[in-house]
């Protein structure tokens, strides 16, 4: 018997390692698949997150689209109250100097308001014609040889909005 448990123990000992080899290959199958289910709910929490910043994005650029001119607009309410304080004085008074006066310190104001924004003219007169600032309206003879080909008159003002042309100037050039 001696040679049976002898010949047996071998056996009992490989089908033990081959036990232990397969519970342990189980165990790291567990742990993988442990593993990939945490990195899957990674991915699906991260991606609900992004959604969720996205969504969120596109809410906040809609809201500062709706009130991108509500600073402007709340400003302005100062100048149209001295508009109104304007007429209503111009339908009282016969002082046309100090109905003038009135009126020059509300376009100041609108001015000094708009300039505070950004807003600066475009300087055109004198200066020779350039199509990236400037719209031709029309041409007209000038005597003076130095100003053929340079605006002798601006019909409309141009305009940049924090150095970017909102408005071409409406030019009369030279010929």
């Amino acid at each position: 018997m001696d040679e049976k448990e002898t010949v047996q123990n071998p056996e009992t000992e490989n089908q033990q390692e081959n036990q232990d080899a397969s519970i342990e290959e189980l165990n790291e199958l567990d742990a993988l698949k442990k593993e990939i289910e945490e990195q899957k709910e990674k991915f699906i929490r991260l991606y609900a997150d992004f959604d969720n910043f996205k969504r969120r994005n596109a809410k906040e650029r809609v809201e500062l689209i709706q009130t991108a001119g509500k600073e402007v607009i709340q400003s302005m309410l100062e100048v149209l109250d001295d508009c109104e304080r304007a007429e209503k004085q111009m339908n009282q008074s016969t002082d046309l100097k100090q109905i003038r006066e009135g009126i020059g310190l509300v376009f100041s104001k609108f001015r000094n308001i708009l300039q505070s924004r950004g807003l600066k003219e475009m300087k055109s007169i004198g200066e020779t014609f350039n199509p990236d600032f400037h719209e031709a309206i029309t041409e007209i003879s000038v005597q003076d040889e130095n100003m053929k080909g340079k605006i002798v008159d601006e019909v409309e003002k141009g305009y940049t909005l924090n150095d970017k042309i909102i408005r071409f100037s409406k030019v009369v050039i030279g010929k």
